[in-house]
């Protein structure tokens, strides 16, 4: 059995510092790093509650909108379509292959 609530606690802390990472990086216009910390901010976020919802480790998967079904959270169609953009960072972030089109820094921060 695991412990939850100390699971909970170690995913949500991951995902405040994978955000001041993303918000450090994005200062510093290193901006697809930082769209990457921000999808990874928002993963240990969405496994937090992955784990409150089920009761168990979440999967070993990144797309952000999986995981909001798993958590059975509910997500309206607009930030659904904001997850799905973020997604691409994931890959972008693992795989830099210019597999998107750089991104600007206010084209950041209007996401």
């Amino acid at each position: 059995m695991i412990d939850v609530k100390k699971l909970v606690s170690h995913w949500r802390s991951g995902a405040l510092s994978s955000w001041d990472d993303a918000m450090y990086l994005l200062e510093g216009k290193r901006v697809m790093l930082g769209m990457f910390a921000i999808h990874l901010a928002l993963e240990k976020a969405i496994k937090a509650h992955v784990i409150k919802h089920t009761g168990n480790l979440p999967p070993k998967i990144h797309n952000l909108i999986r995981l909001t079904e798993v958590a059975n959270l509910d997500v309206n169609v607009e930030h659904r379509k904001v997850l799905a953009e973020i997604n691409d960072f994931n890959i972008e972030g693992r795989y830099s292959d210019d597999l998107l089109s750089p991104i600007s820094l206010k084209e950041a921060k209007v996401m």
